[in-house]
């Protein structure tokens, strides 16, 4: 077995936010403290890998330690139910090291500069690049440093792991949003269409997951649309027909990655580095249609950000597995494993169990897991109830929210100590 490194170890988050990516980070700290025979000194970095190119850093073992120089276990509980991202993040492609050698002469200078034997990035199929492309010419050059990926994502489309930390919580407050949308809509007696957009970029699995409430006894969703069926606005229209002439108010779940090319002009065409499209637009393209092509009363919804970070209505399942995966990459990385992603695999819905395992980052970076062909119908308009038992577990347990003046309390970082 390989000797255990000693030195700094620094941790990053990157990517869109979600309410239990701060849990994982409450992971790693908490791993990091409990090796402390091996873990110097553990930073921060304000806004992801651009940050660490900056060395704009924190010291997070001062800002976590208590009056003994243990971990500050309220301090981690606080920080794992706040929301978004403590230490920012980004959305930066590295290079390839052929094109920029010097991008990442930059990097191995601050590795040794600042002593870094342990490397842990949180974030999504992306930002697991980024764990790839260092990793590997981080070997290449010879220093022994240790480079984790850490997953985290509200559209769980990363491969290999059962499901992602954050997918849980976005799927609770989606259901929960979605069966208040429904009784709101069915309060008057006009025929109404509700067109809720869902995030989840090219797969469907945040859409799809609204189907817990029918195993509720809910209807609705009555239709549920997602990116991995090719859609038609003439079957859309005829769809919502028929779910008109059952239903007087009629509840459809839609990604906003469906693609219609007459949506187009919905969206801002904007792309970021990694060249995916800032979706959104769908929901008000197809409000548009039914309003000129049924006339009923009709509205869209766009769940936007309040999706991923609505930590009020977290799944303690998902928080607690998120702490559980950070703490275990730290573990992982003593262990002398390096360009990895830590990964979750299932053993049994119920009971519901699920272990830690890892995978070579290269079967994660800039790939994207698509629902099952059994979750969605033969129309494909909706989904089966092959899916409840994936689903309805993630999304388990109430956490103890701490309260102050009837509001949720939420860690924040200084200002002065991310600068």
């Amino acid at each position: 077995m390989e000797e255990m490194l000693r030195g700094a170890a620094v941790v990053g988050q990157s990517g869109g936010p979600t309410a239990a990516i701060n849990a994982t980070l409450a992971g790693v700290i908490k791993g990091c403290f409990e090796s402390s025979d091996a873990v110097t000194k553990l930073y921060g970095m304000k806004n992801g890998i651009e940050g660490f190119l900056g060395e704009r850093m924190c010291d997070l073992g001062s800002i976590f330690s208590d009056e003994k120089g243990d971990v500050d276990t309220e301090k981690l509980s606080l920080l794992s139910q706040t929301p978004a991202a403590a230490l920012g993040s980004c959305r930066k492609k590295l290079p390839d090291p052929s094109a920029e050698p010097e991008f990442y002469e930059k990097l191995i200078a601050l590795f040794k500069k600042y002593d870094i034997r342990y490397f842990f990035y949180i974030g999504g199929n992306d930002s697991m690049d980024t764990v790839l492309k260092l990793s590997e010419y981080v070997k290449e050059k010879g220093l022994n440093t240790k480079i984790i990926g850490i997953p985290k994502t509200i559209d769980n489309d990363l491969c290999i792991t059962d499901h992602t930390p954050g997918f849980g919580s976005a799927a609770k407050y989606v259901a929960t949003t979605m069966q208040e949308i429904t009784r709101d809509s069915s309060v008057y007696s006009a025929p109404s269409v509700t067109i809720v957009e869902i995030m989840g970029r090219n797969a469907g699995w945040l859409t799809a997951s609204s189907v817990v409430l029918h195993a509720n006894g809910e209807v609705a969703p009555h239709l549920i649309y997602v990116p991995e069926r090719k859609f038609s606005i003439e079957q859309f229209l005829e769809d919502t027909r028929q779910q008109m002439a059952k239903h007087k108010a009629v509840i459809i779940a839609i990604s906003e990655g469906v693609a219609d090319p007459e949506a187009a002009a919905f969206q801002s065409g904007v792309t970021d580095e990694f060249g995916h499209k800032y979706l959104s637009g769908i929901g008000k393209y197809l409000e548009q249609v039914v309003r000129e092509q049924i006339g009923c009363k009709v509205r869209s919804i766009e769940l936007n950000v309040m999706q991923r970070c609505s930590s009020h209505l977290c799944s303690k399942t998902d928080i607690d597995e998120s702490v559980q995966i950070g703490a275990a990459g730290v573990r992982a990385a003593l262990a002398g494993e390096t360009g990895i992603v830590m990964t979750f695999r299932r053993v049994s819905d119920q009971p519901y169990a699920i272990v830690v395992k890892s995978t070579s980052a290269a079967n994660i970076a800039n790939q994207e897991r698509f629902l099952p062909p059994a979750y969605i119908n033969d129309a494909g308009n909706n989904i089966t109830e092959a899916a409840w038992s994936y689903f309805l577990p993630l999304i388990q347990g109430e956490c103890n929210i701490r309260l102050h003046n009837g509001l949720p309390v939420h860690f924040k970082m200084q200002e002065s100590v991310l600068k």
